[in-house]
């Protein structure tokens, strides 16, 4: 099942069931976090709730894409109780990259860098035997519910920054139930987008290149994850020509950690589990424009689509000026 949230021409928000080219409105929820709660309350899954409250409303999905009344899957009211999150390093991509990345790990760890010592972990101990704890991954913190991009938003980047490239992932989107518990609402596909050359200049900095916007959507997969997940990304030009485009590989059967070992890691810590929040984690790539050379500019689009998420997500890149402000002493 996906879903969507999407604003009528009047403005109103509204859930609905995506077949196809239709969306098909709930006539109850309006959003997708009320529908969440709901399901949490009565104890029903999240799919039979939502077909059983489907109503004969229906719009063309083309249609509300074109005029820009897309929303991103799940968000909440007060951005700040929406925290943005991801792992890194937990991807093994293609069967080249995969060989290439098992003859780096390999031989003496002491002679790895931090970033392979980090990988050879994952592949060593991120699948662990179910009801236990595997190795922790690579974590970071990209900001709150203000980040997130629905399809056909841009995505803004500051000045300063140094690059703007793509990260297609697949990420896992929860709320926490007034009892403390996480409860995994769905999946969507996302650009986790981030500023690799300030990381480059050196690892310490991948807390700065990570406060960057991102992408999500447009459609909630509601369920499993497949085990394999084949997507596309694409950077398009100003005139809409593809510039570069390469598969990527996602699911368990293409990372080196589960996703319950993912979530458990990330859901540990108490900070993490506020009755009523909402939390969109990435899961990780192995797959960006930037490995081969690709310096995306301002006015071209990311393009990140997977048969499995339905339509594609699509942001366009824009530069917005940044400007200092010095801190009054009160």
């Amino acid at each position: 099942m996906l879903l969507v949230q999407f604003k009528k021409e009047n403005g109103e928000r509204r859930v609905g069931l995506l077949e196809q080219s239709t969306i098909r409105e709930l006539e109850s929820f309006t959003t997708t976090y009320a529908l969440a709660q709901a399901a949490i309350a009565q104890k029903k899954s999240l799919a039979e709730l939502a077909q059983a409250d489907a109503g004969p409303q229906t719009h063309n999905y083309a249609d509300v894409a074109a005029a820009g009344r897309l929303l991103t899957p799940l968000d909440h009211a007060d951005e700040a109780h929406a925290y943005v999150t991801g792992t890194g390093l937990t991807h093994l991509g293609s069967a080249d990259t995969r060989d290439s990345m098992h003859k780096k790990i390999g031989g003496d760890v002491e002679s790895l860098s931090d970033s392979m010592k980090m990988f050879r972990m994952g592949v060593e101990g991120g699948k662990p035997a179910a009801g236990t704890a595997g190795v922790q991954p690579e974590w970071f913190y990209k900001g709150d519910g203000s980040i997130v991009a629905a399809t056909g938003q841009s995505l803004v980047m500051p000045d300063f920054a140094l690059d703007g490239g793509e990260e297609p992932e697949i990420a896992g989107l929860y709320i926490i139930g007034d009892d403390g518990q996480p409860y995994r609402v769905g999946y969507a596909i996302g650009n986790e987008f981030s500023d690799h050359v300030t990381e480059r200049q050196n690892y310490l900095y991948l807390a700065h290149s990570k406060l960057r916007a991102c992408g999500l959507g447009p459609a909630l997969l509601v369920g499993e994850l497949p085990a394999s997940v084949t997507g596309t990304s694409r950077i398009l030009d100003k005139e809409g020509k593809v510039r570069w485009e390469k598969a990527f590989f996602s699911g368990e059967e293409n990372m080196s950690h589960t996703i319950a070992n993912l979530e458990y890691h990330h859901f540990k810590y108490g900070l993490f589990k506020r009755a009523g929040d909402v939390h969109i984690h990435f899961f990780g790539t192995a797959t960006l424009s930037v490995a081969d050379n690709i310096s995306v500019q301002p006015g071209e689009t990311f393009e990140i689509e997977a048969p499995a998420f339905g339509p594609a997500l699509r942001n366009r890149l824009e530069v917005a000026e940044t400007s200092y402000t010095k801190v009054n002493a009160l």
